[in-house]
C-alpha cells in the first residue's frame, strides 16, 4: 500500500515532511489525524527507528485509532502514541527514585484530590463552606500547571481566599510525599522538574525520541510547551498540528499563542494550511467560517468541501425552554421518517444543567439517548470502593483509599478512630496502615497483607472476586436486596469485563499497571459510537466528533456565549471559538434553537439571541420568523392560557399536574393562590392558567 494514496496537495507536503521543525494548520474535519498518522509511517518506512518517535495527542481514544492506523501500515512500530499524561507517567515510571517516589506509587483521582483539600482545611481550622474546595484544587491545578516556583505563587496569589489556597497547597504536597502519590497535574510537571534540574536524563529522552508530534498544539498550556520544548530543543524535529479556531480550554490554562509564536520559536519550520474539509457541506462550512472571521486573533484557515452546498442552516426561536425542546423532538422526528438513524443525531448545548429539559423530551417520546459526560462509571461509589481496595493492596501507604475503605463494610472503626489514625501517622511521620493497632485495625490490615499475597498468584479478575468475598463489599450490597443493590452489583461484575478485556488486550495481570491504565482513561471515552441512541452533550464534550445532524440548543446571550464569558478577557473570543467547533461537528445539517425566555438553575430570564447567529451570513440561515411568532403565539395561547379568567372560589379543590391537588385559599380577577401538599407549599397563578383544573373529586 502507497501510503500517499488518497491525500490531497497539502496532506502530502505534510506527510513528506521528514526533518526539521514543521507547523501544520489544519481546519476542522481536514483529515488530520491521518495526516499525523501517515507522516509516522512515512518516517519509519524512510530509515527511522519507529522507538525514536513519540506522538502526544489528548485522549485515549485518538491515540489508540492513531496506533491502529499506523500498525495498518507498517511492519514494525515501536513509536510511543499515546496521551500527555500517559508519556508523562512512563518518564516518571522509568525515574521514580529520582523523583524521591517508590515503585508502586499512586495515582490519585479528582475526588480523592478534593478528600485531602477538605481534610486541610479542616486542619488548619477553615470553614470549607467559605473557602471552597473546588476553588482551593483550582488554585493548586493552576500553580502546578504554570508551574509555578514558591516564590513565583506568593507573588500571583495575593487576595485572602487566594493566600489560603496557598497555605493548602504546601499542606497538600506533604500528604502527597507521606502517601507516595502524586496527582493528574504531576504526571506534567514532574518530568518537567526533572528536564530541568538533570541534564543526563534529559539528553537520555532527546536522543530516545528524535522525532516528535503533536496533535491538538493550540490546546498544550505552559507545563506541556515546555515539556515539548525541552524534549526537541536538540534534534529540533517537532512535527505540530492544530487550529487556533478550535481553542476552546482556556479554563485549563491553554494557551492558543503557543500555536501562534509556533514560528518565532522556530524561525526555519515549515507551514502548511489544510483548509479542504473532508466532513461537512460548503453550507456548515461557510456558516462556520463567517462566525470565526469575527476574532481578532486567529490564523485564517477559509475551510471548503467538495460535498455540494447541503440545505440551509434552520434556526428556530421558542416561547420558552419546554417549547424548544418540543421545536426540536418535531425536528428529529422528521429526521426518522426520512431515513436518519439515532446515532446520527447529536443535541449540543453550553451547559449540563440544559440537558434535563431535553431528556425529559427523549423520555415523552422513548427516543433511546445517552448524556456524555453523565455519571461516569468510575465515580459510582461500590466502583470508587472496590477501586481504593486495589490501590491499597498496591500501595500500603496511600491513606486516601485506606480511609476510604477501612470501614467499608462497617468494621466498627468510625471518623474518631480514623482521626486519631491520621494524628498518630502525621506525627510518626509515616503512613495510617503502619500506625494501625487496635484488634479492628488489626484486622484490617491483615485483610490487605491477605489480599496483597493473594495477588501476586491470580489474575486480575480472579483478584476482583477474592477482593469483593474476602472485603465483605459484595455481602453488604447482596444484603440490601434492592433494586439499587442489583445495580450496584451488577457495576462490581462489569468491573471484572473491565479487568478481562484489559488482559486480553495487553496480556498482563500486572495490578499496578492496570490501576495506572484505568487512571488514565478520560470521561469522554464512555461515548460508544456503536449504541444507536441519540446523543446529548456539552460543546467542549463534542470536540473530535461528527454527526449527520447536530442541534445547538440554547443559542442566547448569557448561555451561549456564556455570561462569565463577558467579563473575562478574550472570554467572547473563546466561546466563537466554541461556537465554531460546534458547528463544525454537522455533517449535512444544521439547527440552532433559542427560547424568549428561560427558566436555568431555578431563575427565569430573558435573554436575546446569541451574538454568533447573527454572524452568519444572511444566505445560509432559514429563518421564518413571521410564520414562528405566529407559531409561538398560539402555542402559548393553547397550551398555557385561555381568553377568559377562571372564577375560582375560596375553598375550592383543584389539580396541578406537577403539585398535585390543593386548595384555592384565595383568589381574584388576575390571581389564584393554592395550597398544595406541604413539599410545595402555597404557589399563585395567573387566573387564567389553563395548567390548574378544577377537580372532580
Amino acid at each position: 500500500m502507497n501510503i500517499l494514496d488518497g491525500l490531497n496537495k497539502e496532506q502530502k507536503m505534510a506527510v513528506e515532511h521528514i526533518d526539521g521543525p514543521c507547523l501544520v494548520l489544519a481546519g476542522a474535519g481536514s483529515g488530520k489525524t491521518k495526516v499525523l498518522t501517515m507522516r509516522i509511517a512515512n518516517l519509519i518506512n524512510h530509515g527511522i527507528y519507529s522507538k525514536n518517535i513519540l506522538a502526544i495527542t489528548f485522549t485515549n481514544k485518538a491515540a489508540k485509532e492513531m496506533r491502529e492506523r499506523i500498525n495498518n501500515v507498517v511492519d514494525e512500530n515501536y513509536a510511543f502514541v499515546g496521551t500527555f499524561h500517559s508519556f508523562g507517567l512512563r518518564i516518571i515510571r522509568e525515574n521514580y527514585e529520582l523523583l524521591g517516589l517508590s515503585k508502586n506509587f499512586t495515582i490519585i483521582d479528582s475526588d480523592d484530590g478534593t478528600s485531602i483539600i477538605r481534610k486541610i482545611l479542616k486542619d488548619l481550622d477553615y470553614d470549607y463552606k467559605t473557602y471552597s474546595p473546588g476553588f482551593i484544587k483550582n488554585k493548586i491545578s493552576f500553580i502546578k500547571n504554570e508551574m509555578l516556583s514558591d516564590s513565583e505563587a506568593e507573588k500571583f496569589l495575593t487576595s485572602p481566599p487566594e493566600q489560603v489556597a496557598l497555605k493548602v497547597y504546601y499542606e497538600y504536597q506533604k500528604v502527597l510525599r507521606r502517601n507516595n502519590a502524586v496527582d493528574f497535574d504531576d504526571l506534567l510537571r514532574l518530568p518537567v522538574e526533572l528536564f530541568i534540574q538533570n541534564e543526563e536524563v534529559l539528553d537520555e529522552y532527546q536522543e530516545k525520541y528524535k522525532y516528535i508530534l503533536i496533535d491538538e498544539y493550540q490546546d498544550t498550556n505552559e507545563v506541556q510547551y515546555k515539556m515539548i520544548k525541552k524534549l526537541a530543543e536538540k534534534y529540533r524535529n517537532l512535527f505540530v498540528v492544530g487550529d487556533i479556531n478550535q481553542s476552546i480550554y482556556g479554563f485549563r490554562w491553554s494557551n492558543y499563542k503557543n500555536i501562534l509564536n509556533f514560528e518565532k520559536d522556530y524561525p526555519e519550520a515549515v507551514s502548511i494550511t489544510l483548509n479542504q474539509n473532508y466532513r461537512s457541506t460548503n453550507t456548515i462550512l461557510n456558516a462556520a467560517n463567517s462566525v470565526i472571521k469575527n476574532n481578532t486573533e486567529s490564523k485564517e484557515v477559509n475551510l471548503f468541501s467538495e460535498l455540494g452546498e447541503g440545505v440551509k442552516v434552520k434556526y428556530m426561536r421558542s416561547y420558552d425552554e419546554k417549547h424548544e425542546v418540543t421545536l426540536i423532538m418535531e425536528e428529529i422526528k422528521k429526521l426518522l421518517e426520512s431515513g436518519y438513524e439515532y446515532k446520527d443525531i447529536a443535541i449540543l448545548y453550553r451547559t449540563n444543567a440544559q440537558s434535563r429539559t431535553l431528556e425529559e423530551g427523549m423520555l415523552k417520546l422513548n427516543y433511546p439517548y445517552k448524556v456524555v459526560g453523565s455519571y461516569y462509571f468510575y465515580k459510582r461509589k461500590e466502583v470508587k470502593d472496590l477501586l481504593s481496595y486495589l490501590r491499597l493492596i498496591s500501595n500500603h501507604n496511600d491513606d486516601v483509599s485506606l480511609e476510604r475503605v477501612i470501614n467499608v463494610p462497617k468494621r466498627g472503626i468510625g471518623t474518631k478512630s480514623i482521626e486519631d489514625l491520621e494524628a498518630l501517622a502525621k506525627e510518626k511521620n509515616t503512613s495510617i496502615f503502619e500506625v494501625l493497632n487496635k484488634p479492628k485495625e488489626i484486622e484490617f490490615k491483615n485483610l490487605i497483607l491477605e489480599l496483597t499475597e493473594a495477588s501476586k498468584n491470580v489474575d486480575l479478575t480472579e483478584l476482583i472476586d477474592i477482593v469483593l468475598e474476602k472485603s465483605g463489599l459484595k455481602a453488604e450490597i447482596e444484603k440490601d436486596k434492592t433494586l439499587e443493590s442489583e445495580l450496584r452489583i451488577e457495576n462490581l461484575m462489569e468491573f471484572k469485563s473491565i479487568t478481562e478485556n484489559y488482559q486480553k488486550e495487553t496480556g498482563t495481570v500486572n495490578l499496578e499497571d492496570f490501576l495506572e491504565d484505568i487512571s488514565l482513561v478520560a470521561d469522554v471515552s464512555d461515548h460508544n459510537d456503536d449504541n444507536n441512541v441519540i446523543t446529548l452533550m456539552t460543546m467542549h464534550s463534542a470536540k473530535g466528533l461528527e454527526f449527520r445532524a447536530v442541534f445547538l440548543a440554547g443559542m442566547e446571550e448569557n448561555i451561549m456565549p456564556h455570561a462569565i464569558s463577558l467579563q473575562e478577557k478574550d472570554g467572547i473570543e473563546e466561546e466563537r471559538r466554541l461556537c465554531y467547533v460546534a458547528i463544525t461537528r454537522a455533517k449535512e445539517r444544521l439547527y440552532i434553537t433559542n427560547a424568549k425566555r428561560r427558566m436555568l438553575f431555578g431563575n427565569t430570564n430573558m435573554n436575546p439571541p446569541s451574538r454568533f447567529i447573527g454572524e452568519i451570513e444572511p444566505n445560509l440561515i432559514e429563518k421564518t420568523e413571521t410564520q414562528l411568532e405566529k407559531e409561538q403565539n398560539t402555542f402559548i395561547k393553547e397550551k398555557y392560557y385561555s381568553d377568559e379568567s377562571t372564577n375560582y372560589k375560596h375553598g375550592e379543590i383543584v389539580y396541578h399536574m406537577s403539585f398535585g391537588k390543593g386548595v384555592v385559599v384565595d383568589s381574584d380577577d388576575r390571581f389564584v393562590t393554592v395550597a398544595f401538599d406541604k413539599r410545595f407549599g402555597i404557589k399563585k397563578f395567573l387566573n387564567n392558567y389553563q395548567g390548574l383544573k378544577r377537580s372532580d373529586k
